[in-house]
């Protein structure tokens, strides 16, 4: 089967250029430059006159609620939702239920997505206060790293003895896998939800989220991680980031066999597109861990995209049902599905001069399989698998509850309207999505890791 996706935008690596590529079966056969006449036949031509062909988004950071929550989300569904995105990779976090912290939980997880997820996956192992000794069982090939909840988890997936965490983060050094880590010093959030209490009852207003789960609750956890990483060696890459101040824990140096920095800080699209004033439209649908912040600090976010202080950008999606997202800091769940919105969001981000679409592709594709090894994918290159996102600019249309795929059926970007479009979604050569039109019937396939 080839596949001739003709006359777009090839972004890729720094650069845009007008060409054609060429798919054959489920990688990436020629990439014909404008100015070189390709002579090709092909089974099925993609006319991408006017649009732009990226590499498939990876996101590094989703929870799919499945198993356990499923009534929230499954795999099924979420995956579908990547795809209507141009999202053709996800890793998937292991607060589920029952977690992902035993080898039998994960194989279970691979065994279920091989069966319902329509695009590539794989899954982060959990860290506990007692399973390090895990991780050198764990199959290094399969899976992006280890997770580790350093705050606002449950049950026994928050890690929070030092000596446990100091294990974890040593164990996962010596077992060649990086550490992902969500940080927020849970003393520092409970005395000021204690306080916050004490003035606006049992379940204060939405709006003092941010200052119950506040800037230093998340530098003085992050602080933290630094210090065990560099102390144990590991690779810490710190998930959504929110603050200025934890912009300045970012390696600046390259070093080790991968030539990448030792640490590492995800920005997620919620706090990149959201500020604390949206709070007042918006309530607790944009009510997520950590906190959407002010616009000082969204600001300085942006600005570290650009800079290389962000090294990737992910989404935390993280369904709900609507009625659980009712209430204030207390009742209403935290978390927002978003993946597929996330890269229409950040494309108006580009138009808005935040940053380039050349820099957006460095953060969603590239940098994701570099940082986690990932084998053959996030790049347009001759040989490496197919996945491809063709989108197309100056195409205005408006989120409705009827066209949002996620189980719970709500978005925080439900009446918005963007004016970039997902066209094209080709996972692993096969044509997933196109203008609207969905194969139910295709499955993703598993990503392999660290097989240079």
């Amino acid at each position: 089967m080839r596949i001739g996706i003709k006359g777009g935008t090839i972004v890729n690596e720094g650069h845009s250029f007008r060409g054609d590529l060429v798919v054959k079966d489920d990688r990436i056969d020629e990439i014909i430059p404008e100015n070189r006449a390709s002579r090709s036949s092909y089974d099925q031509e993609i006319d991408a006159t006017g649009c732009f062909v990226l590499p498939g988004i990876i996101d590094e950071h989703v929870h799919f609620r499945d198993p356990g929550m499923t009534q929230k989300a499954d795999v099924e569904s979420e995956s579908r939702a990547a795809a209507y995105g141009g999202v053709t990779s996800y890793f998937e976090m292991p607060n589920t239920t029952p977690p992902t912290v035993t080898l039998e939980n994960l194989s279970n997880k691979f065994e279920r997505a091989s069966h319902e997820s329509h695009v590539n996956y794989s899954f982060f192992f959990g860290a506990t206060n007692s399973n390090a000794g895990l991780f050198s069982q764990l199959d290094r090939t399969r899976i992006p790293g280890i997770k580790i909840f350093m705050g606002a988890s449950t049950g026994n997936l928050l890690v929070d003895r030092l000596g446990a965490l100091e294990n974890a983060f040593r164990s996962a050094a010596s077992a060649g896998l990086p550490v992902m880590t969500h940080c927020e010093d849970m003393g520092i959030i409970n005395e000021n939800m204690k306080q916050a209490k004490l003035t606006y009852g049992e379940d204060p207003p939405v709006a003092m989220h941010p200052l119950i789960r506040s800037a230093e609750a998340c530098l003085k956890c992050s602080q933290l991680a630094v210090s065990l990483a560099k102390k144990t060696g590991a690779r810490l890459h710190i998930a959504h980031i929110t603050t200025a101040r934890e912009l300045a824990l970012a390696s600046q140096s390259l070093s080790g066999p991968l030539n990448l920095p030792q640490i590492t800080l995800e920005a997620c699209v919620p706090h990149l597109f959201f500020s604390a004033d949206d709070y007042a439209v918006k309530g607790a649908l944009i009510k997520c861990n950590p906190a959407v912040k002010g616009k000082t600090e969204q600001a300085a976010l942006r600005k570290a995209l650009v800079d290389g202080r962000i090294f990737c950008i992910g989404t935390d999606h993280a369904p709900h049902l609507l009625k659980d997202k009712q209430g204030g800091c207390v009742k209403a769940a935290s978390g927002m599905p978003m993946v597929q919105f996330s890269l229409v969001t950040m494309l108006e981000l580009v138009d808005k001069g935040v940053l380039t679409i050349e820099k957006m592709v460095e953060l969603m594709c590239h940098h994701p399989a570099l940082l986690f090894e990932v084998k053959d994918r996030g790049f347009l290159r001759e040989g490496y698998k197919a996945d491809i996102t063709v989108v197309k600019p100056h195409e205005p249309w408006k989120v409705t509850e009827a066209g949002i795929q996620s189980k719970c059926k709500w978005s925080p970007v439900e009446g918005h309207e963007y004016h970039w479009k997902v066209v094209d979604t080709i996972c692993n050569g096969h044509v997933l999505y196109h203008d609207g039109q969905f194969d139910p019937d295709y499955r993703g396939e598993e990503i392999a890791f660290r097989q240079h």
